[in-house]
């Protein structure tokens, strides 16, 4: 009797192997049917069932991944995340055909499900169409209507400087870490046009925010948040990094919408004081009208982008500016001559300076070029079929524009893995920017706060190389690592900044 079920199991297990293999083979199939490389798509390495080719890149430095890659399959090429495929672009000339040649067929944003559930579809950043154009123009209007890109907004940069120069000098030349008040300096710009004030530098709760900043640029690369957006009914439900980046984001909306409601408080109309109070009293005009996009969850999502793009990026390349003086001294001190025989020590800079601080500004281009701070850029969708490098691009296809291949691309520049102020200089010693100089994008979806970065980047740099002589704590030797994310970001550091 018990051979007999002996027999009977062995046939039920086998039964069982049986079917798991079918399911196995099946699913194999039915993934290559269903996400086998398009005819005349751009080429790319072989993609596995079901994750693709997640695992082809280091997540860790995927930029440098997708460099090393073009290398191999061209400057356009293509590869599978999950379900979805994407094509990489490189080098200069391939993205300046795309961005801004065929620019207009590439301005829609792909709709990646973890950005889509931290905007809900609403803001610029991720969205496409009459929503994205609505809410850029009036965005763009506002900001400009508060100062952005105009003189008017020098003295606030400058007196922010000059609360961020006394943060510094209470250090008496003593190392510290300039992440935090860097990052609160940055941040109270853009806060004051779109809150309406500042925050001071020892606000506990404004200090966490500035360094979740960091943190959620760093998730939204990681292969956490690839896995999210391949399989995000299955990941929006497990444990996990991905689930700490959804909460920081509900953080920051909560922040946004508690200013939200001490404007309300006290909002009138005809008093229009910054950003929130114009989207105000936009929402009351466009009530009732075709097409309208304006309401409060739209508002929130936009200050939020704002709020957020308008401090990470331009602090970044501050604390890149700090690392890379102290690295070359020789460099700070040239800087610093220069700004001294133009400015002196009497007055503060001014934008009108920039002219005649040649040196100064190639540095400060330099330190953007590689410090490489978005180092893919945004996606970009097409939204009709579209040539590239001699391959078909499908309406619908996510691009991927990859920057770091321009801004260290041998063919533009003399020496791409070395810094280099020569880089943006003629033979007469005067400032020249390069055409693949692109550190805020290009075409129809560049930075819309290119103006604003510009300016407090000058203003800033040339403020603290006025005043301070940056150096490493004694026996430290600079390290430029890079913690990769949305954006690169040095690694954690210390730094002297001593009094001039």
């Amino acid at each position: 009797m018990d051979s007999v079920f002996s027999v009977i199991g062995s046939y039920v297990d086998w039964d069982v192997i049986n079917v798991l293999i079918f399911i196995a083979v099946f699913i194999i199939t039915a993934d290559y049917v269903k996400n086998r490389r398009p005819v005349s798509f751009p080429p790319g390495p072989l993609a596995l069932p079901i994750v693709g080719n997640m695992f082809s890149v280091d997540h860790n430095k995927t930029h440098e991944s997708m460099t090393q890659l073009a290398g191999k399959y061209g400057d356009v090429y293509s590869l599978r995340m999950g379900q979805e495929w994407l094509v990489v672009l490189n080098g200069y000339e391939v993205l300046k055909e795309a961005l801004v040649t065929q620019g207009d067929s590439l301005a829609d944003r792909p709709s990646i499900p973890m950005q889509q559930d931290i905007s809900k579809g609403l803001g610029v950043g991720s969205t496409s169409g009459h929503m994205w154009k609505q809410q850029r123009r009036f965005m763009l209007s506002t900001l400009r209507y508060f100062g952005l890109g105009s003189k008017s907004l020098e003295p606030v940069i400058l007196d922010e400087f000059t609360n961020c120069a006394k943060d510094f000098q209470s250090y008496k030349g003593k190392p510290f870490n300039p992440r935090l008040i860097i990052g609160n300096a940055v941040s109270n710009i853009i806060c004051s046009l779109v809150f309406g004030h500042r925050f001071e530098y020892n606000d506990q709760r404004f200090k966490q925010l500035i360094s979740w900043f960091e943190t959620t640029f760093r998730l939204q690369a990681s292969i956490w948040a690839q896995l999210y957006n391949s399989f995000p009914l299955l990941m929006r439900r497990l444990p996990g990094p991905h689930q700490t980046n959804m909460c920081i984001w509900d953080n920051v909306r909560d922040f946004v919408k508690e200013e939200l409601k001490k404007h309300k408080q006290n909002w009138d109309p005809s008093d229009q004081r910054d950003f929130i109070d114009c989207y105000l009293n936009e929402i009351q005009m466009s009530k009732g009208q075709a097409g309208n996009t304006f309401d409060e969850e739209n508002l929130v999502m936009c200050v939020m982008e704002l709020f957020v793009a308008g401090s990470e990026t331009t602090a970044t390349t501050l604390r890149w500016a700090f690392l890379y003086m102290a690295k070359y001294p020789e460099i700070q001190a040239k800087v610093q001559a220069e700004i001294d025989r133009v400015i002196g020590q009497s007055r503060q800079p001014s934008m009108d300076d920039r002219v005649n601080l040649p040196y100064t500004d190639a540095v400060l281009h330099e330190v953007q070029r590689i410090g490489n701070i978005v180092p893919l850029g945004l996606p970009h969708m097409t939204n009709k079929d579209i040539q590239l490098g001699g391959y078909t691009v499908p309406k619908g296809s996510t691009i991927i524009p990859n920057l770091t291949s321009v801004m260290y691309d041998k063919n533009e520049w003399e020496t791409p893995d070395t810094f280099n102020p020569r880089h943006f200089l003629n033979k007469e010693g005067k400032f020249v920017k390069p055409a693949a100089f692109m550190p805020f994008s290009a075409g129809k979806r560049q930075c819309l706060g290119e103006n604003l970065a510009r300016m407090e980047l000058f203003l800033f740099l040339t403020s603290f190389m006025q005043h301070f002589t940056f150096s490493m704590p004694a026996g430290v030797t600079p390290v430029t690592d890079y913690t990769f994310g949305i954006t690169l970001a040095p690694k954690q550091y210390e730094i002297c900044a001593t009094s001039r």
